[in-house]
């Protein structure tokens, strides 16, 4: 006589099946959402049209392109826009020449005190940056450089802690490099200048100009050292800080929606680079 066994499973189990199958992907979403709303607000109130200048309520009230025509309506945004933008592309070319020269030489050679350098590295990185800002000030200060704190300063502040980041970014992709490639080369006849421009620094680069963005990215959106070793000098982040507690211009977020599109843009440029190298 055949046994019946009940049927496994029912609507109760396929229901937590699905659920279990697309809880990554709803996880995702709202973790995509979370960091998307935010940047999809700066982009709508870049089209807004304040009731009043004067305004302190932040909420979209018409549609205008005014903002947008006419970004400078402040004159004194778009120079602290200017000196960021200088102060970060100076930053990023020193600390990255300097940086991927460190990691070269953290990677390639031995020396004493080689690895108590790989510690020191860390540190910019895993202080606070009230504690960096403060110690930076205080050097300046005991160095007699009190009364000129300005954008040699805030140059300088920028370029220790970029520093760190580059050497970093840069020793991952030489700690990944296959030393084989180098090695073929040489059983090639190429000199080591051929095989460093030709071999390992078309592998590298990929982390250099990883780094440089990083490095550009940190250095304008820095307030907290900036502040604090910056004197009389104004760069963006502290114009928004220092109007905000009046008003919040909305060609601060045309601003804002352009970095937004480059950045955007760069990472859409590296990624079709990529795909083209890939082989069919």
């Amino acid at each position: 006589m055949a046994v019946m066994t009940p049927r496994s499973g029912g609507a109760g189990t396929r229901l937590g099946r699905w659920m279990r199958e697309r809880l990554v992907l709803g996880l995702g979403l709202v973790v995509l959402a979370y960091t998307f709303v935010p940047i999809a607000v700066v982009v709508l109130m870049s089209f807004n049209k304040p009731v009043s200048e004067q305004s302190k309520i932040y909420k979209f009230s018409g549609f205008t392109l005014d903002n947008w025509k006419n970004p400078c309506a402040d004159p004194a945004m778009c120079e602290s826009l200017l000196r960021s933008i200088e102060i970060g592309l100076l930053a990023t070319v020193v600390s990255t020449i300097l940086g991927t020269l460190a990691a070269f030489a953290l990677v390639r050679h031995d020396f004493i005190g080689r690895s108590s350098s790989n510690l020191l590295i860390f540190m910019p990185m895993a202080a606070p940056e009230i504690v960096l800002g403060s110690s930076l000030l205080a050097m300046f200060v005991a160095a007699g450089l009190g009364g000129q704190l300005g954008f040699w300063t805030i140059l300088v502040a920028h370029i220790m802690f970029c520093l760190s980041f580059v050497v970093v970014t840069v020793r991952a992709r030489l700690a990944g490099m296959d030393d084989n490639l180098e090695q073929a080369a040489m059983d090639l006849y190429a000199t080591p200048s051929q095989t460093f421009w030709r071999v390992t620094f078309p592998l590298v680069f990929p982390g250099i100009l990883g780094a440089a963005l990083l490095s550009f990215s940190l250095s304008f959106d820095d307030f907290i050292i900036t502040n604090l070793n910056s004197g009389n000098t104004t760069t963006f982040p502290m114009y928004v800080w220092g109007v905000s507690r009046r008003t919040v211009p909305m060609q601060i977020n045309v601003i804002g929606t352009v970095m937004i599109v480059l950045s955007v843009t760069i990472v859409l440029i590296g990624e079709l680079r990529s795909r083209r190298r890939r082989p069919a």
